[in-house]
C-alpha cells in the first residue's frame, strides 16, 4: 500500500505536524511525501532525510507558492492513481486540501485519526473527544487527516529518500492576495514545550498579559488562552486552545483561571502534564490535572513567577 504524505512547512523547514502524519501513514504501508510551493529544493532534501520516507514528489511552481487548495487538490488528485491513501496533518492546510481531494476521487475522507488499526480501520474523537469512534472505510483510496498530537514524531535524520519533480498548473478559480501574520518571540502553540494558558477569571486584557506573560517569560513558553478569553478580547484568536482552536500536547500546560469547559479539555488534554490554578475546587480542569492549585491566581502566579 503505497501512501502519499501532504507536506506542511514553512518554506525552509518540515514542521512537526508531518512528521506526525509520517508515523501515521507509515502503518499503512511506504511513504512517500509530497512537497508544493515555489522554490522548495531545501525543504524537499529536508523531507528527504526523514525517517520512514521512500520518496519526496514535488510540486515547484509559483502556482503552488501559497498552497490554494484551488491548484494544489487537481494535482494531489491526478497523483493519486499512483497511490492506495492520502494523509495530511490535520492544520489549516490540510483540511483545505484533503477534503477537496476526497470530492475529486469521489471518496468519504476519515478525518483527525488518533489511531490506525488496520489498513481501512481507524479511530477518531467524537463529541468533543468525550467519544472514540472506531470507522472503517470501504473506499479503494482512503483519504485521512491526522490529529498530530495522537501519533509520535518521526526523525527528521534517518531517511535518503530520492526526490522526484511532478507538474501541476494554475486553475485559474483563487488568487493569493496577502496575509497577516503575527509576529511573537514566543514559541508557536502546536510546537511548544511548555504552554501557559488563561482564562475569563482574570479579568481583562490588561491583567492577561500582567499575570501571564511574565510566568510565560521566565519558563520559555507559548502562551494560550481559553476561549472564553479569546471571545472576551483578552487574547487575540491564535491564542485559542480548544476543540475549535489549537489542538495542543505541550510537556507542560499551565492552566491559569480556566474552569475546563469540554471544548477547552479537547485541546490540551493529551498534554504531558498539566497544572491547574483555580479558586473554584469543583472546577472540570481539576479533573484531569496532574497538579491542582487552589486560591487566588493574582496571587499564586506572581508568586510563582517571582520563585522561578
Amino acid at each position: 500500500m503505497n501512501t502519499l504524505v501532504w507536506v506542511e512547512h514553512d518554506n525552509a523547514s518540515v514542521k512537526d505536524a508531518t512528521l506526525s502524519a509520517v508515523t501515521a501513514a507509515a502503518k499503512l504501508g511506504e511513504v512517500h511525501l509530497l512537497v508544493a510551493g515555489a522554490g522548495i529544493g531545501g525543504v524537499a532534501e529536508a523531507a528527504a532525510k526523514v525517517a520512514g520516507v521512500a520518496k519526496v514528489v514535488t510540486f515547484d511552481d509559483a502556482a503552488f507558492k501559497h498552497a490554494l487548495p484551488e491548484n494544489v487538490a487537481p494535482a494531489v488528485a491526478d497523483l493519486m492513481r499512483g497511490y492506495d491513501a492520502f494523509v495530511a496533518p490535520s492544520t489549516s492546510n490540510g483540511k483545505n486540501i484533503a477534503p477537496r481531494v476526497a470530492a475529486l476521487l469521489d471518496v468519504m475522507q476519515v478525518s483527525d485519526i488518533l489511531s490506525v488499526e488496520s489498513a481501512d480501520t481507524f479511530t477518531r474523537p467524537i463529541y468533543a473527544g468525550n467519544a472514540i469512534a472506531t470507522v472503517q472505510s470501504s473506499d479503494a483510496k482512503k483519504v485521512i487527516t491526522v490529529r498530530g498530537t495522537a501519533f509520535e514524531k518521526a526523525a527528521r535524520e534517518g531517511g535518503s529518500a530520492s526526490i522526484e519533480a511532478a507538474t501541476g498548473t494554475d486553475a485559474g478559480l483563487s488568487s493569493f492576495v496577502g496575509a497577516e501574520i503575527a509576529q511573537s518571540e514566543r514559541p508557536e502553540l502546536t510546537s511548544a514545550k511548555i504552554i501557559v494558558s488563561g482564562g475569563r477569571a482574570l479579568g481583562s486584557a490588561g491583567q492577561f498579559h500582567g499575570v501571564i506573560d511574565p510566568l510565560a517569560d521566565k519558563l520559555g513558553a507559548g502562551v494560550g488562552a481559553s476561549r472564553a478569553a479569546v471571545d472576551a478580547g483578552y487574547a487575540p484568536n491564535d491564542f485559542q486552545v480548544g476543540q475549535t482552536g489549537k489542538i495542543v500536547a505541550p510537556e507542560v500546560y499551565v492552566a491559569v483561571g480556566i474552569s475546563g469547559a469540554i471544548q477547552h479539555l479537547a485541546g490540551m488534554k493529551d498534554s504531558k502534564t498539566i497544572i491547574a490554578i483555580n479558586k473554584d475546587e469543583d472546577a472540570p480542569i481539576f479533573q484531569v490535572a496532574d497538579i491542582g492549585l487552589v486560591g487566588d491566581l493574582f496571587k499564586i502566579v506572581p508568586e510563582l513567577t517571582e520563585k522561578l
